[in-house]
């Protein structure tokens, strides 16, 4: 003997059964992927250009502050929530410099150390 298996019924067409589903309708073009990724990252100049490639420093455009990727106070700073919204990248460390940002002192003490003592002797910002 075998065992019958109702069909399967679709809970709202039982409720409305002379109208069609929610989600019929006419079809919306599909978003098209575009496979090569592109990086938002800050130049020299402090104007930010799409890149292909990923940024290798990031830093806060408000504090005018760079360091690396995985900086300990950047990552606090993103789960408090308040930091996403003014972080920049850069393509290396030269031109993070370039733009007029500082090193950060959580992640790069030695560079932050220079740039710290030649900031005291009235020198450029450049470490």
């Amino acid at each position: 003997m075998t065992p019958t298996t109702k069909p399967r019924t679709d809970p709202w067409r039982d409720r409305h059964p002379l109208r069609s589903a929610p989600h019929s309708g006419p079809r919306l073009p599909r978003r098209r992927m575009n496979p090569a990724k592109s990086y938002t990252l800050t130049g020299p100049n402090g104007r930010t250009f799409s890149s292909p490639v990923k940024g290798e420093w990031g830093g806060h455009h408000g504090s005018r502050i760079y360091g690396r990727l995985d900086c300990p106070a950047a990552l606090r700073a993103i789960a408090r929530g308040g930091y996403v919204k003014h972080r920049v990248f850069f393509a290396d460390e030269a031109t993070a410099i370039a733009a007029g940002y500082r090193p950060c002192g959580t992640c790069c003490n030695d560079r932050y150390a220079a740039w710290k003592a030649a900031h005291d002797r009235g020198e450029s910002r450049k470490p």
